[in-house]
């Protein structure tokens, strides 16, 4: 076939990856952290012990098959996957499994980029989304072993080999805060793009497991002219740090790799988007300086230290994760004089993108599923709770033909504070209290059946209701009290929600959690 097996191999590899994914773990599909995202915030950290072994399967075969992605992806769903898996075995509480994940995540990353810095605080900033003083050491620790060990048998070396870099200028300085503009706009386009391909991929009416495949045909297409785009690009990027790829060149190169990555993830794909923004932004960073000697050869920009500086921002701005981004460029190229540029055009371009989204490329996939992550974080404990896990399932109740003498020596003989009336068929039908029969034993009705002086407009509760919504309940109609109906069947009572059942509950999923 010549030059154009390219076309082939990719479209082969989503032939094998897409069967994979479907029939074993579909939550490997994609770039992985958001799942482990979502995980941590709203299943207590559990992820199935199988998604370890798919994502790593199904991660190697796309990215050596030529798919457009990076290993950051999979490395943190893989150790997540195992942090969670140990928890699992050891029966640990939902909070140690949290941190087990974040470790997992944190050792992978420090592993992977000889990075444990960035390990640390990537797993701190956007797993965690949090830094506290139970969960630093623990990660730390993590992250530090996972680095030494990688290092024993891989060697101490940065990811990328650097020229060095000299300030020349301090007119560089506002020429990077412009340039922090530009890495915003490129994570961005990233974004709308990546999740527009999933959109597209969605409408077509074929099997989902031949998706992958279609995506991999379109990226052999596009590597056939620029080959450059395959797979995680570190060999491309280490180009543009050194200044020898040419100013047109690395221009397309910045839409062409957003477009390659974009089909492959939104076809199916599996594997990361860190890979994909360091390109993005050394392609990006390399246009710029080149453009800056062309301008204004006096001041401009060192086209290899703008690529590497454009690296780190276009994930701080893709990810919303500045701290994470100049870590991670930090120890992956040992150059601390790049720190200021660095930390600039980072921040710009977080903080510029915040305003044109709310969302970063990973919680954007959960919110385009209905789930919003800062709303789960910050829910209260009362909202977490259903009324099923509060009620008394235990109840006794009177039939609406008992008369108001019985019920009274009911109550004495029990103390409660109120009893669900049952029509014939068993259907809820009214509520007595103590009230309703003092009321009708001073008006001398001692014979009179309950269901003429029960409250027949019941205030319900429903068992998948949280216990906030019941709280507010008992106190807006001033009852003890409040029946459990189904949903799909309101006469069906099926237990009784009271404040001290609240409470109980509150008490012991406080805790659990503690």
């Amino acid at each position: 076939m010549g030059p154009y097996y390219v076309i082939i191999i990719p479209a082969l590899g989503g032939l094998i990856i897409g069967p994979i994914i479907n029939a074993f773990s579909r939550e490997t599909k994609g770039h992985g952290v958001p799942e482990v995202m979502l995980a941590v915030a709203n299943a207590g950290g559990r992820i199935r012990p199988r998604v370890a072994v798919v994502k790593a399967l199904a991660s190697s075969i796309c990215i050596g098959s030529g798919g457009s992605v990076g290993r950051e992806g999979p490395i943190v769903q893989i150790g997540s996957a195992l942090g969670s898996s140990l928890a699992q075995v050891f029966n640990l509480t939902e909070e140690k499994t949290k941190i087990l994940v974040a470790c997992g995540a944190a050792g992978g990353i420090a592993a992977t980029f000889n990075a444990p810095l960035a390990g640390i605080f990537f797993s701190l900033e956007v797993i965690l989304r949090e830094y506290g003083p139970r969960h630093f050491s623990s990660v730390v620790l993590s992250g530090v072993t996972a680095a030494i060990t990688s290092r024993y048998f891989l060697g101490d070396h940065p990811a990328f080999l650097t020229p060095t870099y000299q300030l020349l200028s301090l007119w560089e300085m506002p020429l990077y805060f412009i340039f922090g503009f530009l890495t915003a706009g490129a994570a961005w386009l990233f974004i709308k793009v990546l999740y527009k391909s999933e959109d597209l991929f969605k409408l077509i009416k074929i099997p989902e497991y031949i998706k992958p495949a279609m995506g991999g045909l379109l990226v052999g297409l596009i590597g056939l002219y620029f080959p450059q785009i395959f797979g995680v690009g570190y060999e491309s990027i280490e180009l543009a740090l050194s200044g020898k790829i040419v100013f047109g060149t690395v221009v397309l190169l910045v839409f062409f790799k957003i477009l390659a990555t974009s089909l492959t993830l939104g076809s199916g794909g599996s594997g990361g988007v860190f890979a994909p923004s360091l390109f993005i932004g050394a392609m990006l960073g390399e246009a710029f300086g080149k453009l800056t000697q062309i301008l204004m050869p006096d001041i401009a920009i060192p086209p290899g230290a703008c690529a590497l500086v454009g690296m780190g921002a276009t994930f701080a701005g893709a990810a919303q994760a500045p701290i994470s981004a100049i870590l991670i460029l930090f120890e992956m190229t040992g150059d601390y004089k790049i720190i200021l540029p660095l930390m600039i055009t980072c921040v710009i371009s977080t903080v510029v993108i915040k305003r044109l989204t709310k969302e970063s490329i990973y919680t954007l996939k959960l919110v385009r599923r209905g789930i919003n992550i800062q709303k789960i974080e910050g829910m209260d404990l009362m909202e977490e709770i259903n009324v099923f896990d509060a009620m008394f399932k235990k109840i006794t109740t009177v039939e609406e033909t008992t008369s108001v003498k019985n019920v009274d020596l009911l109550f004495k003989s029990t103390r409660y504070r109120g009893f669900s009336v049952l029509d014939q068929k068993n259907n809820l039908v009214g509520i007595v209290t103590p009230k309703d029969v003092n009321q009708a034993l001073v008006e001398g009705k001692p014979e009179v059946p309950v269901k003429e002086i029960m409250t027949k407009n019941v205030v319900v509760c429903y068992p998948d209701e949280n216990l906030k919504t019941a709280l507010g309940k008992l106190g807006e109609k001033e009852v003890a009290q409040i029946p459990v109906v189904e949903r799909d069947n309101p006469g069906h009572l099926i237990g009784l929600v009271t404040r001290k059942s609240i409470i109980a509950a509150y008490n012991q999923a406080l805790k659990e959690k503690s």
